[in-house]
């Protein structure tokens, strides 16, 4: 059963720093991307940072120059840094992979979210 389990959300000052992290279980075929999304309150859920099996990454422009996007192949985690925070940054943050089965069948999953409040 493939999981996802997020961790590293808290409450932070503006200016701040946070790593959020999500390990991933469960999946024995190769991760074509991996991405962090984020959802505020009455917002849509947005795509904040991806990363693809090459290691290529992309931001939405908003966070460029603040997050990173990275992971970690040994322990099947990856990772979120974000630093210089923004009130604006505030939303429930969720882990996504997705990846494609043997028979060429596309899948992913989703981790529970984690809360990031960034206070003014």
């Amino acid at each position: 059963q493939v999981q996802l389990v997020e961790s590293g959300g808290g409450l932070v000052q503006a200016g701040g720093s946070l790593r959020l992290s999500c390990a991933v279980s469960g999946v024995t075929r190769t991760i074509n991307v991996a991405g962090w999304y984020r959802q505020a309150p009455g917002e849509e859920r947005e795509l904040v940072a991806a990363i693809d099996k090459d290691e290529r990454t992309n931001y939405v422009d908003s966070v460029k120059g603040r997050f990173t996007i990275f992971r970690d192949s040994a322990d099947n985690t990856m990772y979120l840094q974000m630093n210089s925070l923004k009130p604006e940054d505030t939303a429930v943050y969720y882990c996504n992979i997705n990846w494609r089965t043997v028979a060429g069948d596309r899948r992913w999953a989703w981790g529970q979210g984690t809360q990031v409040t960034v206070s003014s």
